[in-house]
């Protein structure tokens, strides 16, 4: 979820999309039995849509705004709280340039992270009463900021973006606690961590350059995306003494072969029933792409290196386009409408503070 800025021919764009409709020349398309749709525009002021996370029948979306990520502009970004059919509830202003955005299975607030290159803040959103509460982070351990967060049973885990170190050897993620104004973090992963590559099957040592977005996987791993590095890591019983770590090598098949290319967002199907909204930075969009039914557990990703949205084989790496025809494809999330999902968060329970 790396901040980047839209194409000047992305800003002519804008001017003359419509809400359900894009010009033909700047027309994504997706492959039948794909079908794609707006879900909503950037609203008046608003651009670079990231971030997008899903809290009943609610969609948050972060808006970067182009802002600098490291916070020292001192500007403002805005979280969007959507209905499901895309019109507008309310707009929360978080200070520095936001980019993680997920929702706390057990509290049901929002986590907001701000400045993924230095100077990270957090804020936690409460949905219900619209208040917010600010935290502050200490010196990072690594020397850049956070990017993004997973819940795993009662622990949150964050991603430790943009290291200063080659090769880095600081952590890559940390295991955050909430403290009074304050986050306080443990390491859980070095970005030099010992792993075994699931193409070769041999063991490597990572040099995590770019630790980015996060997801949990179908068996509650934790999949780190490490944007620039091309590469994907899992891992398994996290901050356990028997942690395992793997890495996934990112590929597409082009003309001459396959050739690596760079993802943002990667997001595991929970139900047959659902869709997916991902966020184009470049087209200032968010778009949902559907079918009749999602095979659980197949793996989608915003390859922003390609540019297009697909489907990531967890064996090889090889991500298949679906959606071509868009400029920045970032933030992504698969949305269960099978009613599970909410099942499952109701009987959520955890003895820890968060």
């Amino acid at each position: 979820m790396r901040n980047s800025h839209a194409p000047a021919v992305a800003s002519a764009i804008l001017l003359f999309c419509q809400l359900t409709a894009l010009p033909a020349f700047a027309q994504p398309k997706a492959k039948p039995p794909y079908v794609l749709s707006v879900f909503a525009k950037a609203p008046t002021g608003l651009s670079v849509p990231d971030s997008i996370a899903v809290l009943g029948d609610h969609v948050f979306v972060g808006y970067g705004d182009g802002n600098k990520p490291d916070g020292t502009d001192g500007k403002s970004s805005q979280i969007v709280e959507y209905r499901m059919d895309g019109s507008v509830v309310f707009t929360y202003t978080v200070l520095g340039h936001n980019d993680g955005l997920k929702v706390d299975p057990v509290t049901h607030t929002l986590w907001a992270l701000q400045n993924e290159d230095a100077n990270p803040r957090l804020v936690i959103i409460n949905p219900a009463t619209k208040q917010t509460q600010s935290y502050q982070f200490g010196p990072t351990l690594h020397g850049g900021g956070y990017d993004d967060i997973v819940f795993l049973g009662c622990h949150v885990y964050i991603s430790a973006s943009a290291p200063v170190r080659n090769p880095n050897t600081g952590p890559a993620i940390v295991r955050a606690t909430l403290g009074p104004g304050i986050v306080t973090v443990k390491p859980v992963l070095s970005g030099n961590a010992a792993a075994i590559d699931l193409l070769t099957d041999a063991s490597v040592q990572l040099n995590l350059q770019d630790p980015d977005s996060m997801t949990l996987d179908a068996l509650h791993n934790i999949v780190l995306d490490s944007q620039s590095d091309q590469e994907l890591i899992v891992v398994s019983d996290v901050g356990k003494p028997h942690q395992r770590v793997l890495r996934l090598p990112l590929s597409q098949q082009t003309g001459s072969g396959l050739a690596a290319v760079e993802a943002d967002d990667t997001a595991f199907v929970t139900s047959s029933k659902g869709f997916i909204l991902f966020a184009d930075k470049g087209l200032n969009t968010v778009f949902a792409l559907k079918r009749n039914a999602f095979a659980p557990g197949v793996a989608y990703t915003a390859a922003n290196g390609g540019p297009f949205v697909g489907t990531l084989d967890m064996t090889s790496g090889v991500i298949t386009p679906i959606v071509a025809g868009v400029v920045n494809p970032g933030g992504l999330v698969f949305v269960d409408t099978s009613g599970a999902q909410k099942n499952a968060e109701k009987e959520d329970r955890c003895e820890d503070e968060r």
